[in-house]
């Protein structure tokens, strides 16, 4: 974790400027395109799904193997969801936003509710004076040797690998996110959003049990939506936690600098940055979150790394 001095800041925003006015034209999202992705994507979730019931019947091996596309799927759905919430995957706030409720019921993410949060989280990334919605817990050393003994093991505790990519994804979607907690005093929008979501997924699942059975089904989605969780939780861990991160006091933040120092480049394959709808491109998101994933995330990417200063991994 590091704190960049202002001379580095204020270059950071310089080029920021910059970057933020070469890519304004590309933000104007294609209706044509975003439809399109999302048929090639729903599509072959539910063949998948529909694979993975029949070969219950044949064998173990093809069912479990057959649980990877299928997550790959849900994780490309929950990033189409997310670019709903940032309002760029179609022009009309209220297309975006019926999509990403929708989907929401599939990846069980209660749309409002989380589009407040995950926007908290780009209006604060980076700044130590306002964690806590949104993001990983994060201390600073001084933070955490400042604590009692026990404090420090449960912090310990939170961040292993095992919890944090195993157990944690599975609290986080199927419990955690049944309730709006951390947006009390948002009024009864949160609840009302994601009670009716909540309803939504019971009507679903019973639904699919009632047809397919309730052994079946949960044989297939658990699988399915674990591993799926646990690449979601793990995306958004290396997208801001690496080794020259950046954090800064209120008093010393700003946008461009947490975008451009604190946001990672995820250079993955070619196939899982389709999966992972070109998200590794981290630091361009967060310099410009309208830009929606069929746009120049994917095809800026030789320019803008040899310009940003993000961390690579």
């Amino acid at each position: 974790m590091n704190h960049k001095p202002k001379t580095d800041a204020l270059g950071a925003a310089s080029e920021a400027r910059a970057l933020t006015q070469s890519l304004a034209r590309y933000r104007e999202p294609s209706h044509g395109r975003s439809v399109i992705e999302l048929l090639i994507t729903v599509v072959p979730f539910v063949l998948l799904w529909l694979l993975m019931c029949l070969s219950l019947r044949i064998g173990y091996g093809l069912y479990l193997l057959l649980a990877v596309p299928a997550a790959g799927f849900l994780v490309r759905l929950f990033m189409i969801q997310h670019d709903c919430g940032h309002g760029s995957l179609f022009r009309h706030r209220l297309v975006n936003d019926w999509i990403g409720r929708v989907i929401g019921v599939f990846t069980l993410t209660p749309y409002d509710f989380w589009r407040r949060t995950h926007g908290v989280h780009h209006a604060t990334s980076g700044n130590l004076d306002l964690r806590g919605i949104g993001d990983i817990d994060t201390l600073t050393v001084r933070e955490y040797l400042a604590l009692p003994r026990w404090s420090r093991l449960r912090y310990r505790l939170y961040r292993h690998p095992i919890v944090m990519f195993g157990i944690g994804p599975f609290y986080l979607f199927v419990l955690r996110h049944r309730f709006p907690c951390g947006l009390t005093r948002q009024g009864w929008g949160p609840w009302v959003s994601t009670m009716a979501t909540n309803g939504a997924i019971a009507l679903v699942v019973a639904g699919m049990m009632w047809w397919v059975g309730v052994g079946p089904f949960l044989l297939v989605h658990l699988p399915i939506m674990v591993f799926a969780a646990s690449v979601g939780v793990w995306l958004f861990y290396v997208q801001h936690q690496f080794e020259n991160t950046t954090w800064s006091d209120d008093r010393d933040w700003n946008l461009a600098t947490a975008a451009l120092y604190g946001s990672s480049y995820y250079d993955l394959p070619v196939v899982l940055r389709w999966f992972t709808a070109n998200i590794g491109m981290h630091h361009v998101h967060h310099l410009c979150s309208r830009i929606p994933f069929t746009g120049c995330r994917l095809r800026f990417a030789t320019t803008l790394i040899s310009r940003i200063p993000a961390g690579s991994l």
